[in-house]
């Protein structure tokens, strides 16, 4: 029951997210240790504001006390890149964060993180499955917790001031302070207020916070920053005038933004306004990187620089692995999660607000000014997003459709190439594409689309919605 997707180990909460496999799974990971022999440095663990997200870590620890490995507890709860950070900077070579980022309030899960503070990659999680299966003790050993503490192999600490100095002698406060910004937030019920709130108040801007209580039902919506969720924050925007809104999902390692006009910006539309910013204004070189359901618009930006944009499958593993490889500015997902070099080697919705304020700062201009002076100097595109779900025998049936057969529709456009890397993405001549994949992390079908303009891209669906009989 337990398998890692594009974004570590996600299951329904008392259906799949249970304490035993919570304890499996950590059992599964000491064993790992051990065997490399990095069991003597401990590991790092931390959680969000989700049901049993605490208590979940908590067992988890009580199994690592029990195989004799300190557990370093992040005693309250905190962003996923708090603990990636923490892992590279201190050089462990594992850590856990309990969350399921932007998935329902009835998921719950687990991310792994590896040396350097990267997402667990697909051999590595592969091996942690292998290490599952031979987990037979069950229900497998725990060390009560408060044993745990009083042995010194349960520790509770607080990081959160090192994270943050980090983001702060990084990002020009000077010149934020110069600029007198009001910002709203909202941090979807999440984990960011705080981080978020310290950095900016240090910049001397004014900020004011909705969505900031504890709620594990996410206030009943979803928590990812889309268009969709977002409008209470662009009504507030508006209705105060603040410069700008920033908002993040549950767990804080991916980032929505509305503009100084109330408009949602496309993690699409940040993706590119960051890369341009640390290029153009800073002096950065170096190319960039973006999954298969990315923006092109990324490459011709890349490309007037000089640079080269390059493609990898969904899971932010493969864009950090590239951006290593590369030495990317800058690596990027249509879902909002972004990586910028220097910083840690996974999605931090965190750091990438505070580049966008000091980009707003440095440049003189107006959100929505700096937008428009990218779509006069590139073009624009239209992206759109469609998700279905389907029974397990129908998501069997149009797999072997299109991935096994590649049976195709009849498609109007004159196509470029066809591409099987991850799920199918047809490439046409004009530059558009479309991608239809399988979810990660939930029972979907995705289908994403970019185009000139937005009837395009709605007509492009369409005929895979069609043909597929979705």
């Amino acid at each position: 029951m337990i398998q890692f997707g594009t974004g570590g180990w996600r299951a329904v909460i008392g259906d799949g997210f249970t304490k035993e496999n919570i304890q499996i799974l950590s059992r599964a990971i000491c064993d790992k240790m051990k065997k490399e022999k990095v069991e003597q440095e401990g590991i790092v663990l931390g959680y969000d504001r989700r049901f049993l997200s605490k208590e979940a870590m908590q067992w988890a620890a009580q199994v690592f006390a029990a195989e004799g490995i300190k557990a370093y507890l992040i005693n309250k709860s905190a962003p996923t890149p708090l603990v990636m950070f923490y892992v590279m900077k201190h050089e462990f070579h594992y850590g856990m964060m309990i969350t399921a980022s932007h998935n329902p309030a009835v998921y719950n899960g687990i991310k792994v993180f590896t040396y350097g503070g990267r997402d667990a990659d697909e051999e590595q999680t592969a091996d942690i499955e292998r290490y599952i299966n031979e987990v037979t003790d069950i229900p497998v050993d725990e060390m009560n917790y408060a044993e745990g503490i009083e042995k010194g192999l349960i520790e509770e600490i607080y990081p959160l001031n090192e994270y943050l100095d980090s983001i702060i002698d990084t990002v020009d406060m000077q010149k934020v302070k110069n600029r007198g910004l009001r910002v709203a937030l909202d941090p979807m019920y999440g984990v960011s207020e705080t981080s978020l709130k310290t950095i900016l108040m240090t910049a001397r801007c004014e900020v004011e916070t909705i969505h900031e209580r504890h709620d594990t039902l996410f206030g009943g919506k979803l928590p990812a920053p889309t268009a969709e969720t977002l409008r209470t924050l662009q009504n507030y925007v508006i209705d105060r005038r603040c410069d700008l809104g920033i908002a993040t999902d549950g767990d804080a390692d991916r980032i929505g933004v509305i503009d100084d006009k109330g408009n949602f910006l496309h993690p699409n539309d940040i993706l590119v306004l960051l890369y341009y910013y640390l290029v153009k204004y800073k002096g950065w070189h170096g190319p960039a990187v973006r999954n298969i359901c990315t923006t092109h618009l990324l490459d011709r930006v890349a490309e007037s620089f000089g640079e080269q944009c390059y493609e990898v499958p969904v899971g932010f593993k493969h864009i950090s692995a590239k951006m290593y490889a590369t030495d990317a500015v800058i690596g990027g997902e249509s879902s909002g999660g972004m990586a910028v070099r220097g910083h840690i080697k996974g999605k931090d919705g965190i750091y990438a607000s505070a580049l966008l304020v000091e980009m707003i700062a440095v440049t003189g201009m107006k959100l929505s000014e700096i937008m428009e002076t990218i779509r006069r100097e590139y073009g624009g595109m239209a992206l759109v997003e469609r998700d279905y779900r389907f029974s397990p025998q129908r998501k069997e049936e149009i797999r072997k459709q299109l991935l096994e057969d590649k049976e195709l529709p009849q498609i109007p456009y004159e196509v470029e190439s066809i591409s099987y890397l991850d799920g199918l993405k047809i490439y046409l001549k004009d530059g558009g594409w479309i991608s239809v994949r399988f979810s990660g992390t939930e029972p979907l079908l995705r289908i994403f689309c970019e185009m000139k303009d937005q009837a395009s891209a709605a007509d492009f669906c369409g005929i895979f919605e069609k043909y597929l009989a979705l």
